[in-house]
């Protein structure tokens, strides 16, 4: 292997324990989740970051060592001016730890570490949360959740918002996933979770789950590319058709939308910043708004829309944007 090629390939796995670090650490906006889909999108660093996450899966099994805990302790110290001891008068595990937590190198501090228990994002904010068992859940904006593993069960609890989660395949530990009263249980698959208040709409990507609602003891099993509306205020409805990468097209930094009305847009596009856009009485709101937008980019919206509908924006006192019929009084 030539120097050059080397040289490539450290620098590539610098990079991917750099977003290791920074994705499972941190909460991470979305032009950061943008940036490491990019960077992820060439084959060579996709080859890298998997690296990255297998000595991860090594790294979770051994954080109850004692020894690999030091480790990281140290880790995490500035470098102390005694001269270390010899290695010949360290012990073989010894070694062992610290050849393994230079594979791990700058992320170590990090994947050695006891597991959160929960995980959160601000308004317009996204983070992946790599979990113990291998999952990866991926977290919209505004959303809190918190996770407990069991010898026997893995459970995620989703106080508020969206999530969508990749689960790692372990037949002796169901992986369930509680919204409100509303159950998801999944064994290797990927789906989405949204929780607004009292509601919950479960979408199926891949695999199989099975939905159990407590408050109408009722139970579904949904096939791929199904979506699963509950509510305390309607009666349950049984999984039904809908595009998927539509549905969950927040997950690479675009909101879809196809014959949606326009205050449903307007709502869905408010997820995603503090400066909230208000329709007007007089404005069309049931008017069918089709299109794709970058999220967080809520002036790309209201250009798109005040040109069709003929609505003009107006800065309210309290930063947010009305819009209004054009011609109309202010």
């Amino acid at each position: 292997m030539m120097i050059g090629d080397r040289q490539r390939i450290r620098r590539r796995d610098k990079e991917a324990a750099g977003w290791f670090t920074r994705l499972n650490d941190t909460s991470v906006p979305v032009d950061a989740i943008e940036a490491f889909d990019a960077w992820r999108s060439k084959p060579a660093n996709d080859a890298a970051y998997r690296r990255m996450e297998d000595i991860a899966r090594g790294a979770s099994s051994l954080k109850s060592d004692p020894e690999i805990a030091a480790l990281a302790t140290q880790a995490r110290q500035p470098a102390s001016r005694d001269r270390p001891a010899p290695l010949a008068q360290r012990p073989p595990r010894y070694l062992t730890g610290l050849a393994f937590a230079g594979a791990i190198a700058v992320s170590a501090a990090v994947v050695i570490a006891l597991p959160r228990s929960t995980y959160s994002t601000g308004v317009g904010e996204q983070t992946i949360a790599r979990l113990d068992d291998g999952s990866a859940v991926r977290l919209n904006t505004d959303t809190r959740l918190r996770v407990r593993f069991t010898a026997g069960e893995r459970r995620i609890e989703l106080l508020q918002g969206e999530a969508f989660f990749d689960v790692a395949h372990d037949g002796a530990r169901p992986f369930v996933v509680s919204a409100g009263d509303a159950q998801v249980r999944a064994l290797g698959t990927r789906f989405d979770v949204r929780r607004d208040g009292h509601a919950v709409q479960v979408v199926l990507a891949q695999g199989k789950v099975r939905v159990t609602q407590a408050r109408q003891d009722r139970a579904w099993t949904m096939t791929p590319g199904q979506a699963l509306t509950l509510s305390p205020t309607q009666a349950p409805a049984a999984p039904a058709s809908v595009d998927v990468a539509a549905s969950t097209s927040w997950t690479s930094g675009r909101l879809s939308f196809d014959g949606v009305p326009l205050s449903q847009a307007v709502a869905e596009i408010n997820r995603y910043s503090r400066r909230k856009i208000v329709l007007d009485a007089d404005a069309p709101s049931q008017q069918r708004v089709t299109g794709a937008f970058k999220v967080g980019d809520s002036d790309s919206f209201i250009a798109a829309v005040g040109a069709i509908y003929g609505l003009e924006p107006k800065a309210r006192w309290d930063g947010s944007v009305v819009l209004t019929p054009t011609g109309a009084p202010s």
